[in-house]
C-alpha cells in the first residue's frame, strides 16, 4: 500500500509540475531543496510515524530534511525555527505547539521569502502558504455521530484537546454539529466540557476525577485524542464504571486499537498518516522549487484565507478494525488482538 500511495504522490507531482512558478528558484538545476521540519513533540505515537514517513518521502524526492523537536514548549519551538532559518532552508514545515504564539515567527519566515506549510495543525493569523491536514471537523462529527447511534439518550461529557491547538476547536465544532439539536431538545444532556491547557493528561485526570465525584451517571465521553481517552478509561476503571460508559478518541494508536478490540474503548478515528506525510513532502518540495500549488480549498486562519489540502479521516470500531488499520498495515493483527482470546 505504501508503494501505491507513493506512486500516487509522484503522479500528483508530475501533473502539477507544469504549473507556473510563484517564487523564483535561484539555486540552479540539480539543487536539492532543504526542508526545515519543526515538530511540537514526539510524545504522541503518531508523530513518530509522521516524521519517519515525511523524511522518507522527502529523501525520495531528492530533498534534505532538517528536523527540530520542541518537546511541547512554544518558546523552544520559536527559537528552533529561527535557528532553522539561520542555518539555511528553502521551506518550513511546522507542526505548531501553540496556534497563536507561533504567529509572529511564521510571519518572520515568510518575510524572508521562505514558504511555510502548517502541517496537521494551523498557525493562526500567519497567512502560511499552505495548511495540510485531515478534516478535523469531520473527526468530531464521526465521533459524535457514532456515539449518538449507540447511545441516543443520556449524559455526555466532552474532553477537548489543548486550548492552544486550533484542531481542538475544529473537532469541537464537529461534536456540536451532531449533538447540538439533541442537546436543544433535551435528549442528550451535556454534563460538562473540559478544555485542558495542553495535551498532557494529568490535568484531565484530576478534572475528570472531580467530575465523577459529583456525577457518576455518564453514558458517553468524547475525547480529543486516544491519550486522553486512555486517561479517562483509567479513571472509569478505578471507579468501577468501565463498560458502562462509552469512550471515544482519535489517532488510532496501537494501545487505542487494542482497547477497541478489548471493548474498553468504543471507537477511535484513523487518519492514514502515509497519505498526509507523502502529500505534504511533495508539496513542500514544490514550494521549495518555486512551483505554484494546485487549486485547493481555503480555511480562515483568523485573518487570512489560507490554501487548505484536506484529507478524510476514517472511523474505527471493533467491527472495522480488520478493514481499516489492519488491512492498511498501520498495525499488525497480532498486535491489535494481543489481549483478546480466540483471535
Amino acid at each position: 500500500m505504501k508503494r501505491i500511495l507513493f506512486a500516487s504522490v509522484v503522479v500528483f507531482v508530475a501533473i502539477i509540475m507544469s504549473v507556473s512558478c510563484t517564487r523564483t528558484n535561484t539555486n540552479g538545476e540539480g539543487y536539492k531543496p532543504i526542508i526545515g521540519l519543526s515538530l511540537d513533540s514526539l510524545v504522541v505515537e503518531r508523530w513518530r510515524r509522521d516524521v519517519d514517513s515525511f523524511t522518507r518521502a522527502a529523501t525520495d524526492l531528492d530533498a534534505t530534511v532538517k528536523l527540530r523537536v520542541a518537546n511541547q514548549d512554544a518558546d523552544t519551538q520559536i527559537a528552533q525555527i529561527k535557528n532553522l532559518v539561520d542555518s539555511g532552508i528553502d521551506v518550513l514545515v511546522v507542526i505548531p505547539n501553540h496556534a497563536d504564539k507561533l504567529t509572529e515567527v511564521c510571519r518572520m519566515v515568510e518575510r524572508k521569502g521562505i514558504p511555510v506549510i502548517s502541517y496537521d495543525r494551523l498557525v493562526n493569523r500567519a497567512n502560511v502558504d499552505l495548511y495540510i491536514s485531515f478534516d478535523n471537523v469531520q473527526v468530531g462529527y464521526l465521533m459524535a455521530h457514532t456515539a449518538l447511534m449507540a447511545r441516543p439518550k443520556g449524559n455526555y461529557i466532552i474532553i477537548n484537546g489543548a486550548i492552544t491547538d486550533n484542531n481542538a476547536y475544529m473537532i469541537n465544532r464537529g461534536y456540536h454539529e451532531v449533538l447540538g439539536p439533541q442537546i436543544a431538545t433535551g435528549t442528550i444532556q451535556l454534563v460538562k466540557e473540559i478544555w485542558p491547557s495542553d495535551w498532557i493528561s494529568d490535568e484531565v485526570k484530576s478534572r475528570f476525577e472531580m467530575l465523577l465525584s459529583e456525577e457518576k451517571n455518564i453514558d458517553v465521553v468524547l475525547c480529543g485524542n486516544d491519550m486522553l481517552a486512555e486517561t479517562v478509561i483509567g479513571v472509569l476503571s478505578e471507579n468501577r464504571m468501565l463498560g458502562k460508559t462509552l469512550v471515544l478518541g482519535q489517532d488510532a494508536e496501537l494501545s487505542a486499537c487494542q482497547r477497541v478490540a478489548e471493548e474498553s474503548q468504543y471507537a477511535t478515528i484513523y487518519k492514514p498518516i502515509e497519505k498526509l506525510s507523502l502529500k505534504a513532502a511533495a508539496l513542500a518540495v514544490m514550494l521549495a522549487k518555486g512551483e505554484k500549488l494546485p487549486a485547493t480549498e481555503t480555511i480562515n486562519d483568523g485573518l487570512y484565507e489560507v490554501p487548505y489540502v484536506k484529507l478524510e479521516p476514517i472511523l474505527v470500531t471493533k467491527e472495522s478494525l480488520e478493514a481499516t488499520v489492519i488491512k492498511d498495515g498501520f498495525h499488525q493483527r497480532e498486535d491489535v488482538f494481543r489481549n483478546v482470546s480466540n483471535h
